[in-house]
């Protein structure tokens, strides 16, 4: 049996300190954990990623062996490091412990609590108190570094053999370390341990899974694990004849996200009566469902609450969409793609106003916001990316942004705006409004934006397509013409051949 707390801040999205939501789970007996723990007793003494304790448990020792063990995971190519209380060092025999963890204390402060205070960047290790056939035990269950060396009170550590010094006296392992977190991708951390083969089949779909590659689904179910294992969305656990099922399965083809502890990551839609947050909520919905399940589900929904409004002059028809629904699903997928999934606290969020939808991914953009149409993406998650690709549920890679942005030029609607800040990227679309109506920032973004679409289709841009694109009647150029003269005023677009003033424009990157 065990009662499991969880150290460390879920919930946080910021490097502020925030308190721990300490868990208890029932009483049971959980085979995994007695099963793991006796893998470890039969491991060699001096063993790097294990450490075995009897009835010691200083405070400072612990913090400094959550650092040293998280560290030493890595660098081994290991998803934890462990801590076992109750059991003898030399022979590993079980001798049950009497540390509590509930009762602990550090600082005068709750122990969970003050040593998720003390260790950098955020690790979510779990204290289990656990009902041996042999005795009672307290595990400590340390995840592998992923972001930063783990420090505590401001110190990475390393273990060596029985040894825990400081990593700096170590540069080679600390490079070592470097380079193993660099090559960390999040997608092949462990969402879910030790589950067997029906458990896997449940808790993942495993059938749409194959709906989406273009292949019928085997009948044996072995072959089904090992279509998953060869996709990299499971792996075998630790422990003999178990699985383990690794977050790229679980956030793309989970049931539920909640049996995986990624709730925070289900994609959440808002829809406002207003133009903002302050206005009465009308809808609000999250999809529970792996990205790759749900993403018809999620896009079918957004459609339908988004409004058709009556014809209006030229600027749209009757009973067309308000925003164009393949810049939509494409701006969903690239959100899902494109977000820091290690932000443990936050999902993709979908907000639809009055006249506007805005898309929110946790982490900054790694393109710069003005570059996004014509950079090629880069991804935190390629293995996430490349799958979703591969499904067809999102564009191939560097077409995505090109075909939001003709959208909305085809429609004639107010520029998108891309933002990012340390925390997050945003997207928004705009419903349409004359060009009379636009601000003048929006002019000047519209502008640049269709410079760089003339130039990603080999040619410049004129008065006249930025006029068409406006929808500006010739005898009104010059207010197109004053629109490309602030542009060219705020660097945004330059004249393509300085040699050949007539030439037209191009985005400023473009001409040296």
């Amino acid at each position: 049996m065990k009662r499991r707390q969880r150290l460390g801040r879920a919930d946080r999205v910021s490097c502020a300190p925030a308190p721990i939501a300490q868990t208890q789970m029932n009483v049971r007996r959980d085979s995994r954990t007695i099963a793991l723990i006796d893998e470890l007793r039969r491991l060699p003494a001096e063993q790097s990623c294990a450490e075995f304790k009897e009835n010691v448990a200083d405070p400072q020792m612990i913090g400094k062996l959550i650092s040293a063990l998280s560290n030493t995971a890595r660098i081994e190519d290991r998803d934890f490091g462990y801590v076992v209380w109750g059991v003898r060092d030399d022979d590993h025999a079980v001798t049950g412990t009497t540390f509590d963890p509930d009762a602990a204390l550090f600082d005068k402060q709750p122990l969970q609590f003050r040593l998720s205070q003390k260790l950098r960047p955020d690790i979510l290790s779990s204290l289990d108190v656990v009902e041996h056939p042999e005795g009672r035990l307290v595990l400590l269950t340390i995840p592998a570094a992923t972001t930063a060396p783990v420090e505590f009170e401001r110190t990475a550590y390393l273990r060596i053999g029985s040894a825990t010094p400081r990593l700096a006296d170590h540069p080679e392992r600390q490079r070592a370390l470097w380079d193993k977190l660099r090559s960390y991708a999040w997608e092949q951390g462990v969402a879910r341990g030790f589950v067997d083969d029906d458990t896997v089949l449940r808790l993942l779909d495993h059938r749409r899974y194959y709906e989406l590659i273009g292949k019928p689904e085997p009948k044996d179910h072995r072959r089904v694990l090992e279509d998953l294992t060869t996709e990299r969305l499971i792996a075998p656990d630790e422990v003999g004849g178990k699985w383990n099922v690794l977050n790229l399965g679980a956030i793309l083809f989970a049931r539920d996200l909640d049996q995986f502890e990624l709730s925070r990551k289900a994609v959440r839609f808002v829809a406002y009566d207003g133009n903002g947050r302050t206005a009465t909520v009308t809808h609000r919905k999250d999809f529970p469902a792996g990205y790759a399940v749900g993403f018809n589900e999620l896009n079918l929904f957004v459609d339908t609450l988004t409004p058709s409004p009556e014809e209006n002059g030229a600027i749209i028809r009757s009973a067309e969409p308000l925003f164009p629904p393949v810049a939509v699903r494409e701006l969903i997928a690239n959100a899902l793609i494109h977000q820091d999934l290690a932000v443990t606290g936050a999902g993709p969020t979908i907000e639809l106003f009055k006249s506007r939808l805005e898309i929110t991914n946790p982490g900054a953009s790694l393109v710069e916001a003005q570059r996004v149409i014509d950079f090629p993406p880069r991804s935190r998650n390629e293995a996430l990316a490349s799958l979703m690709r591969r499904m067809g549920l999102c564009e191939e890679q560097g077409t995505g942004m090109d075909k939001v942005i003709d959208a909305a030029e085809s429609k004639r609607l107010p520029p998108p705006e891309f933002t990012s800040t340390e925390d997050a990227t945003r997207v928004r679309l705009f419903g349409p409004r004359r060009f009379a109506e636009m601000t003048t920032e929006e002019r000047l973004r519209a502008c640049y934006q269709h410079a760089v679409m003339r130039h990603l289709s080999g040619s410049h841009m004129r008065n006249r397509e930025l006029r068409e694109r406006f929808g500006v009647e010739p005898r009104n150029a010059a207010q197109v013409s004053d629109v490309i003269r602030r542009a060219l005023d705020a660097d945004l677009i330059r004249v393509a051949d300085p040699a050949r003033p007539r030439s037209g424009y191009a985005p400023f990157w473009a001409v040296n």
